[in-house]
């Protein structure tokens, strides 16, 4: 590296951030935000990104994306003492191959891809001894690694939800309500600014509320736009009933076309995917078709390729809860029922699509009700592709467990759930509940609590 000034604008000492694979994969954009400090790809990792570049998953979008910003800023000259990012960042390199440090050589074998990364980032540290030197990779045993030969080294937490305990559950409780107040929701919505009710901060648009007073209650939703509260009725949709005050929280936010954007989360047996699957059969009138669809996470680190059978047998596994929660609710109503005949025609002239999420890559979502399962598993920038694909009159369902994650670089706080529900809270497009009651069975609750 080739940088004339070791100290940012602001007087603080630069840094150089040396990014793995992994990093690149999750955010294509990550070059843009390390601020004034300076990037050096390992040119090993250039070569690890040529291997995804062919493809359609996020994986390989990211990959030839990346390469595609590289390649601009770089223009027709191969560089070696960094090219300047932007106004305001520092500057990009790519670090050709070096020996083997006798340091790494004594503890790590050659035969790694990563293992030649930490051997460039510490190559990095020992050439630039005089500033900050940084291994980011969302490997935690690459980052134990880095740490036991002395090379600092951090996760990539620029889309990380800060303080996951404190992250957004889309309702509240309110005691003490006045009697007449609860009386009169049953009528009328209530006006706010009257001075007769007082939160303990301000209302969220769509922010859902429990009011009580003694033996009296009513459940109620927040309306920005006519700053109101409004009472929320149980009903039931496709012979799904809710059963507690946060399955008729979502219900109701999954009925409400003026809110295009729902997010469920919570653990398992909680109702999400089935709540949203008796809403999308209740609203079928209103969309063209009703796309389920989830992430496919390998299982037992083993690629869909080793499954046996053709494409259709490999993605099964991933699928079947999905047509488990159409079972339930076909199970609702007698064969010779009209709603028990509709599922198996929707099913059968595809308004019905249960898909990978992948596949879904490329096709029109306009006029859609889509539900993303799993939506823990998906990365934050997986996520905006998502939403900003969706066109007039879509509406976009995404549930899951933030606690419960399948996809090795991402964590509760790292994942796209987690940082859509910290993003979008209070926006009047957007409604957010986080289910707490499991309602499987009581075994089940017995096993989440104590297992």
């Amino acid at each position: 590296m080739n940088v004339p000034n070791s100290f940012s604008r602001s007087g603080k000492k630069r840094k150089v951030f040396v990014l793995d694979t992994n990093v690149i994969l999750h955010d294509s954009t990550c070059l843009y935000h390390f601020d004034e400090h300076d990037v050096v790809v390992p040119i090993v990792v250039i070569e690890e990104l040529d291997r995804f570049k062919k493809g359609k998953d996020t994986l390989n979008c990211n990959a030839r994306e990346f390469l595609r910003s590289l390649d601009t800023l770089t223009g027709d000259s191969i560089f070696n003492g960094g090219i300047p990012i932007g106004t305001g960042k520092g500057n990009i390199s790519v670090r050709l191959g070096l020996p083997f440090h006798e340091k790494i050589t004594a503890n790590f074998s050659k035969d790694k891809v990563d293992h030649h990364i930490l051997n460039a980032a510490y190559h990095v540290a020992l050439d630039t001894s005089f500033r900050h030197v940084v291994l980011v990779t969302k490997d935690i045993n690459l980052r134990m690694k880095a740490k036991s030969v002395g090379l600092l080294s951090e996760d990539y937490t620029t889309d990380h939800v800060k303080n996951i305990s404190e992250l957004y559950k889309g309702k509240r409780v309110v005691e003490s309500i006045p009697e007449q107040i609860i009386d009169l929701m049953y009528t009328t919505p209530y006006t706010m600014g009257a001075g007769d009710l007082t939160f303990e901060g301000a209302l969220l648009a769509n922010e859902f509320l429990i009011m009580r007073n003694g033996s009296k209650s009513a459940l109620g939703v927040y309306d920005a736009s006519s700053d109101q509260i409004k009472r929320i009725e149980n009903r039931t949709c496709y012979g799904i009933r809710p059963r507690n005050a946060e399955q008729a929280f979502a219900l109701n936010a999954l009925l409400d076309r003026e809110i295009p954007l729902v997010t469920l989360s919570g653990k398992a047996g909680t109702g999400k995917t089935l709540l949203a699957l008796a809403a999308a059969l209740e609203a079928k009138r209103y969309y063209r078709q009703i796309f389920l669809a989830r992430p496919i996470v390998p299982l037992s680190n083993k690629d869909i390729g080793y499954l046996p059978g053709d494409i259709n047998s490999k993605l099964d596994p991933y699928m079947q809860p999905l047509y488990d929660n159409l079972t339930v609710i076909h199970n609702q109503f007698s064969g010779k029922n009209g709603r028990s005949r509709c599922i198996e025609d929707l099913l059968a002239e595809e308004k019905i699509i249960v898909t990978p999420l992948s596949y879904i890559r490329g096709r029109s979502i306009v006029k859609v009700f889509f539900i993303v399962d799993e939506a823990q598993n998906l990365t934050p920038h997986e996520v905006k592709t998502i939403i900003t694909r969706a066109g007039e009159g879509t509406k976009l369902i995404f549930t899951g467990d933030i606690h419960q994650i399948d996809h090795p670089y991402l964590d509760s706080q790292s994942n796209g759930l987690s940082y859509l529900i910290e993003k979008m809270k209070g926006q009047k497009l957007y409604a957010h509940i986080n289910l707490e009651k499991g309602e499987r069975s009581e075994l089940s609750d017995l096993a989440i609590q104590l297992l």
